[in-house]
């Protein structure tokens, strides 16, 4: 076993904890693409309680994720985790014996409630040392795009033999298995993890709203998910509409799903390498603007819908991939934790409003319009993003410190932030950690621990 490469402890903690995102991220998603067909049989069906429907989740995740994250650091990660799930299996319990859309929206504003996001990635950090916490978290990373992906081949075909309820029922199994596997599977862990690491902080999302950069970003990935979230409301309505019948639509969304993934990986690879980052990242957000203006012009043909949806789906997988990454590179060093916390409400929070738009749009007026509403939301993305700032690559790692004056922790700071390849210190005295934002290529990490007195 190298230094470079994940310990069988580290393999084990990624490959479970991933599996426990994918289950319940899977539950969330496999609804989108048949609620608006299944759910008309519903008391109260309305194209608007079909976005509250669809978005509920958002709102009680984004409400919960930074409070769950603090109680899973005080009582455990497993307790808050395997507590989480529970309440995540009760709402889609409630949610698969409603018989109304108003009780089906309870029982996803419910599962939303089991916020476990900010906990699961604080036990993934509390597993990993710092030098392969990134890989884990890639491990994570890709569980979920997988899930969005499988969600939609088999919530239409489990919503064809069984309804919606058959997909809540199974959501309840997936939670279940989830329990089973943080219960059984998921390694065992004293809380070791940095704090700016993993958690996120009241008192830090305050300061960093007023970041100009992370404050791009953070209402990048709201308008991101707000776009997904709206025209999935219409989507697979239109699609029926345009005659593909909803036992077929896996038929589309797994083709342009996995073409979607396999287009972007080049484009992410060209990007990186050319070191042109900010053009990759504004031609996505350009071409996602453009393939739902496309859709909505486009609006009547299941061929025209695929290759929008295809352009859509290249120019969203490469942003949701990219994004997290920006915030951790942006983020004061020991500040991560926070940055994602609020970028990651700032995602649910997305998908609540999309709901609501989506939904009050097909309402009042058509899925054209709703379409066409999304490639609005685009454009003042676009407007937003252009002025963003590239950092320059770096990483995070921290340093456990004795001090024992604030004068020390200060000194100590100057001394890291002089090192060669340091970009940013922070010592932070009650944690008696050190948090250095590096340029690998440059730092010496045996350097830096002989300035901390480590060695």
């Amino acid at each position: 076993m190298t230094a470079s490469s994940l310990n069988s402890r580290e393999k084990r903690a990624a490959v479970s904890l991933a599996s426990v995102f994918a289950f319940r991220m899977l539950g969330l998603f496999m609804l989108m693409p048949v609620l608006a067909i299944y759910g008309q049989s519903l008391t109260g069906f309305s194209p608007i309680w079909i976005g509250f429907a669809i978005g509920a989740y958002g709102l009680t995740q984004a409400a919960l994720q930074i409070p769950m994250g603090r109680l899973s650091d005080k009582i455990g990660r497993k307790k808050v985790i395997v507590g989480g799930l529970l309440v995540f299996a009760l709402g889609s319990v409630i949610a698969a014996l409603a018989d109304s859309i108003q009780m089906v929206t309870v029982g996803r504003a419910l599962q939303g409630m089991g916020a476990i996001a900010s906990a699961l990635l604080a036990f993934a950090s509390d597993l990993s040392r710092d030098d392969q916490r990134p890989k884990v978290m890639a491990v994570i990373g890709m569980s979920i795009g997988m899930s969005f992906a499988f969600a939609m081949l088999l919530g239409p075909i489990v919503a064809a033999s069984w309804g919606v309820s058959g997909v809540f029922w199974l959501t309840a199994i997936l939670a279940l298995c989830g329990i089973l596997i943080v219960t059984f599977l998921v390694p065992s862990a004293i809380n070791k993890a940095p704090k700016g690491d993993t958690l996120a902080s009241f008192n830090d999302i305050k300061k960093l709203i007023r970041h100009p950069q992370l404050a791009r970003l953070n209402l990048g990935v709201l308008l991101l998910h707000l776009t997904l979230t709206t025209i999935f409301v219409v989507l697979p309505s239109q699609l029926i509409s345009d005659g593909l019948i909803a036992e077929h639509h896996w038929h589309l969304y797994i083709p342009v799903l996995f073409l979607a993934f396999f287009l972007m990986v080049p484009i992410m690879i060209i990007a990186i390498k050319k070191e042109k980052e900010k053009q990759a990242f504004l031609g996505s957000v350009l071409l996602l603007t453009l393939s739902m203006l496309a859709m909505a012009i486009w609006v009547n043909s299941v061929i025209g819908i695929a290759v929008c949806m295809l352009l859509y789906f290249v120019a969203f997988n490469f942003l949701e991939a990219t994004m997290p990454a920006l915030v951790s590179r942006i983020s004061p060093a020991n500040q991560k934790g926070s940055a994602m916390g609020g970028y990651s409400s700032s995602q649910f929070l997305g998908a609540f409003f999309g709901g609501i738009l989506g939904g009050y749009i097909a309402q009042t007026m058509s899925a054209q319009t709703v379409f066409a509403a999304a490639a609005l939301v685009g454009l003042i993305w676009l407007i937003i993003a252009w002025k963003m700032q590239i950092p320059p690559k770096s990483k995070i790692i921290s340093l456990m410190t004795t001090l024992s004056s604030e004068q020390q922790a200060q000194t100590l700071a100057s001394q890291l932030v002089a090192l060669p390849g340091v970009l940013e210190a922070t010592v932070v005295r009650d944690e008696n950690r050190s948090y250095l934002k590096i340029n690998d290529k440059e730092f010496d990490l045996d350097q830096a621990r002989k300035v901390a007195g480590l060695i």
